[in-house]
């Protein structure tokens, strides 16, 4: 043992081996690590956004502006849509629980899904009304997201 630190490019061996474990385990635990979950932004103005970032530039504005001229509909949509998701989370909290009251708001959930789809799609399609065809190409070939 002695003769191994008496060298020193032994010694030098030793700690680069040693280093170099240590980086391919720290890139073996980066590669195989689970990917941080997907959160999607609740609000539609931003998916608007994330929509117009894959259009052509002036489709992009149209869409937005599209979606400018209806904000109005589509908050107050989204306002009661928010709401009703959050009657359910209300209703699932209550002791006793009320299986009535959750079916009840389901219901107005649903509704209120339909309603703020109704006025986004409605918007998408005044907007693609008027884009060219790469901009509804773009559009279609967009995942869906729910």
């Amino acid at each position: 043992m002695k003769r191994l630190w008496r060298n020193p490019s032994r010694w030098w061996l030793l700690v680069s081996l040693a280093l170099n474990l240590l980086f391919i385990g720290v890139a073996v635990a980066m590669a195989v690590r689970e990917p941080p979950p997907l959160v999607l932004d609740r609000d539609v103005f931003v998916r608007v956004q994330q929509l117009a970032a894959v259009l052509p530039p002036s489709d992009a504005d149209l869409l937005r502006a599209q979606s400018q001229n209806y904000r109005y509909i589509i908050e107050h949509t989204q306002t009661i849509y928010h709401a009703a998701q959050d009657e359910i989370h209300e209703t699932l909290r209550q002791n006793p629980f009320a299986v009535g009251a959750m079916r009840v708001a389901m219901v107005k959930t649903r509704a209120a899904r339909q309603n703020f789809d109704m006025a986004i799609q409605g918007v998408i399609a005044a907007a693609a009304d008027k884009m060219s065809s790469a901009g509804r190409h773009a559009l279609a070939d967009r995942p869906p997201r729910s």
